[in-house]
């Protein structure tokens, strides 16, 4: 058995590798490539005009960028290759994620024109989540034709930083070979040198041809072959290896290129290769065979990359998960869109068992709404292909499919058999830390927002919503603007929601700052019972979080025993609706001294109302303090831009604490930081830091805000405070 038109019989036969690397470094491209070299199309793709494989929405045909993840299954040597296409823009790092959950082997795409800055912290970063994991990796270099490309520098780049320390792990298998100067003094890269073979592949006509090799640089090629051969020795199981090879006697090839193969798929060797899309339709790209080769060969199968799950009927440890088609199904919903015409439809990674058209499955996730623990039947099982679908009757394990009809799938959830439940340890998503207050603008978007929210957050776990008690906003939490534009503009196009974005306030308190009396009274008589209450307080300050207290001293029963209660009630109602404004008043002591009743016309409510009445004027002839909220913020930032970094939080308020080393590279600072300084610094910082530093925050308290910056809020209208 082998691979079949619509699907795979055996895990072996599969191969899922997700594309990395930053935003214009050339993925998408690189897919249509490899996809037009395999023959599973006839001609590239553009994104602006909707005819790319990867990028077929809307959305990404307007901001010419990929905003989600696709894939693009062709075929190749009897195998299929899943390739994984992920943004690159730092605000869909979820689908980056998800796209690293459903891939066995990542390839890093690196534009060779854009210098450090294209492998700078952010690529190093996922580099490092990879190998945490050990899964393989290898990088490719784009834009060699480019004035700016350095083949050598890259590579040199490259070792530098995704070496992990170690320059003999990341090497490159081939050079670039550049055809004659142009009337610019340009040279295009015409094919590439296979440094083991010792031969060259020439793309100049189209398809790729083999011819001998002509140096322009013999020695620079020399050093190079030494260096790879050297490295996949040292990596070899073989331990006679390295002692014959420095004693003189040649490796034959066929057991050099099974070492490489071997260390590639154990992810401790990470080749570096280089790649040009083809210049016209029907050709094959520079590099793009030895691309595809190296993915069949090198790269693991799904057997090989297992994962952790847990059976929900009996709460059990985490084991182990196997690829086997015959086994327990498992699989993970990696993302899910909403279709016009299908409704939901799931991208699915098997990882166990195998998932048929119409079976009835099994919902687990991590939550516990109901719609995490049910069972629910699929409708159709296809494999994508940019905007198609095209039918499948079955997924294996280690494949990676299309679902329709699963009304209730969020993305992280579990697909298993409904005899025998199971739960995929999930994925790690990242905090979003980038606020965004927004309203319904009609009465109809009213109706439709819960809904449409509900279902952008089920599609992108990235995203959350609240709904702020204190401040009474809705707010929409994002990794970045980015992803909010797109969220915005999905809610929408796609469901027909328009909202109003609105400046998002921060939930303020107040407090006493000093001692203070006051004195309530409500006295009203308009026929029949009227109301008569009179009561006096006095107001002093406590520690943080003492919260209210309430103490009666009245002497002689001034204030009726059954009204004492009656104005605490109305204190505590005053204190939870602010007394300068809407901020909620908190850490005080109030006691009460004195009052007046009337037998008839005393009241509880009467009473209440005093109460409130007597902390108003307390309020009214005391000096106030205005609280807000510190964060506690930890900031991972590369070395060079920590002075930039530490001004720019001492701009913010910010009480520094520390710092420390944290990754090679990198430095840890810890702050305490008002939240009303935070509310842009997910965006703000990075553009501080090229996209390269990340920040945690975490509330810690409240604090006096400075009384100049408490006047200015105060002057604001009540609605519009931050």
């Amino acid at each position: 058995m082998g691979v079949r038109a619509n699907g795979v019989t055996r895990a072996e036969n599969i191969r899922n590798v997700v594309f990395v690397g930053s935003s214009g470094s050339g993925k998408t491209t690189l897919v249509e490539a490899l996809a037009l070299a395999a023959g599973a199309v006839n001609r590239a793709g553009r994104v602006e005009d909707g005819t790319s494989l990867s990028d077929y929405d809307e959305i990404e045909q307007r901001r010419h960028r990929s905003v989600q993840l696709s894939v693009v299954p062709v075929q190749w040597g009897g195998v299929k290759i899943n390739m994984i296409d992920t943004p690159g823009y730092a605000d869909f790092v979820g689908e980056l994620r998800a796209g690293l959950r459903a891939a066995d082997a990542a390839l890093f795409v690196v534009s060779a024109a854009d210098g450090v800055e294209g492998v700078g912290g952010a690529s190093r970063a996922l580099w490092e989540e990879c190998a945490s994991v050990g899964m393989p990796r290898a990088i490719v270099l784009t834009h060699l034709d480019t004035a700016r490309a350095d083949f050598e520098e890259m590579r040199q780049t490259c070792q530098a930083l995704l070496g992990g320390g170690s320059t003999e792990n990341v090497l490159a298998l081939h050079l670039p070979v550049y055809g004659p100067a142009g009337a610019d003094g340009h040279r295009s890269a015409t094919g590439l040198t296979e440094l083991l073979e010792q031969r060259v592949a020439d793309y100049s006509g189209g398809k790729r041809t083999w011819t001998e090799p002509v140096f322009d640089d013999r020695a620079l090629a020399e050093r190079a072959r030494e260096r790879l051969i050297e490295g996949i020795i040292a990596e070899s199981e073989d331990e006679t290896l390295m002692d014959r090879y420095l004693g003189g006697e040649p490796i034959e090839l066929a057991t050099l290129m099974a070492d490489l193969e071997r260390a590639v798929a154990r992810g401790r060797f990470h080749p570096v290769l280089f790649a040009a899309p083809a210049t016209g339709d029907g050709r094959q790209g520079l590099g793009t065979i030895e691309l595809l080769d190296l993915i069949t060969t090198g790269f693991p199968t799904p057997i090989e990359h297992p994962v952790s799950a847990r059976r929900l009927s009996d709460g059990s440890e985490p084991v182990a998960l196997h690829c086997d088609p015959a086994g327990d199904l498992a699989a993970e919903v990696v993302r899910t869109s909403s279709d016009p015409y299908v409704g939901r439809v799931s991208l699915v990674r098997v990882f166990s068992g195998t998932l048929h058209a119409d079976d009835t499955v099994h919902i687990g996730g991590q939550g516990t709404a109901a719609d995490h623990d049910e069972d629910e039947r699929i409708g159709g099982v296809t494999a994508p292909f940019g905007r198609e679908q095209r039918p499948m009757s079955e997924a294996v394990a280690g494949d990676i499919a299309y679902v329709t009809k699963l009304g209730h799938a969020r993305t992280g959830d579990t697909l298993s058999g409904t005899g025998a439940p199971l739960l995929i340890e999930p994925w790690p998503i990242p905090e979003p830390l980038l606020p965004t207050a927004i309203r319904a603008h009609g009465r109809t978007d009213e109706d439709k927002l819960p809904q449409g929210l509900a279902r952008l957050v089920a599609e992108d776990p990235a995203l959350r919503v609240e709904n702020n008690e204190r401040t009474h906003q809705l707010v929409l939490w994002s990794l970045g603007e980015a992803q909010r534009d797109v969220a915005l503009e999905r809610l929408r196009n796609r469901f027909g929601v328009d909202v109003d974005v609105e400046e998002t306030r921060i939930p303020l308190r107040e407090t006493f700052a000093e001692k203070a009396g006051g004195r309530g009274r409500h006295v009203k008589q308009s026929g029949g019972h009227g109301q008569y209450a009179v009561c006096e307080i006095e107001v002093e300050p406590l520690a943080e979080g003492s919260g209210i207290e309430f103490v009666d001293k009245v002497i002689g029963g001034a204030v009726p025993r059954q009204f004492i209660n009656s104005v605490e009630k109305g204190v505590r109602a005053q204190a939870e609706h602010g007394v300068t404004g809407d901020n909620p008043l908190v850490d005080i002591r109030v006691t009460l001294l004195d009052g007046k009743a009337h037998s008839v016309d005393s009241s509880d409510a009467a009473f209440q109302t005093a109460g409130a009445l007597a902390l108003r004027d307390a309020a009214a002839g005391s000096r106030m303090a205005l609280l807000e909220p510190i964060a506690l913020v930890e900031v991972r930032v590369p070395d060079d831009h920590l002075g930039a970094a530490l001004t720019d939080l001492s701009v913010r308020r910010a009480r520094i604490l520390g710092t420390e080393p944290a990754d090679p590279g990198r430095t840890l600072i810890r702050a305490q930081v008002p939240e009303s300084e935070l509310v842009h610094y997910a965006t703000e910082l990075r553009s501080l830091a090229h996209g390269v530093a990340q920040f945690t925050r975490e509330y810690l308290r409240h604090d006096p805000m400075p009384v100049h910056l408490a006047e200015k809020v105060r002057d604001r209208p009540t609605g519009a405070r931050t």
